[in-house]
C-alpha cells in the first residue's frame, strides 16, 4: 500500500521515498507537521467559501463536525465560554 497519489510518475515516487527514508525522525514528524498544517489551512478555507455566513468559531465548530463528527460539534457548541 502507498500513499503517493496515482498520478505521480514510479520515478518521482522512488525519489519521495528515498528522500522520506534519508530523513531523521525529527526531520519526518516535522514533515508532517507541516503537511497537517496545510490540508487543515485548506479545509478551513473551503469552509469559509461554503459558509460565507459563518464566523470564526462558525467555522471552526463546521470543521469539527466534518472531521470528528455532528456529535463532538455538539458537545463544543453547548460548552459555556
Amino acid at each position: 500500500m502507498t500513499s503517493i497519489p496515482p498520478y505521480t510518475s514510479a520515478e518521482v515516487e522512488a525519489i519521495q521515498l528515498e528522500l522520506f527514508r534519508r530523513m531523521t525522525p525529527a526531520e519526518r514528524l516535522a514533515k508532517m507537521c507541516s503537511l497537517t498544517a496545510i490540508i487543515r489551512r485548506m479545509a478551513f478555507d473551503a469552509i469559509r467559501r461554503t459558509h460565507p455566513d459563518l464566523d470564526e468559531a462558525g467555522v471552526r465548530l463546521k470543521f469539527i463536525e466534518t472531521t470528528y463528527g455532528k456529535e463532538l460539534a455538539d458537545a463544543v457548541r453547548d460548552q459555556p465560554r
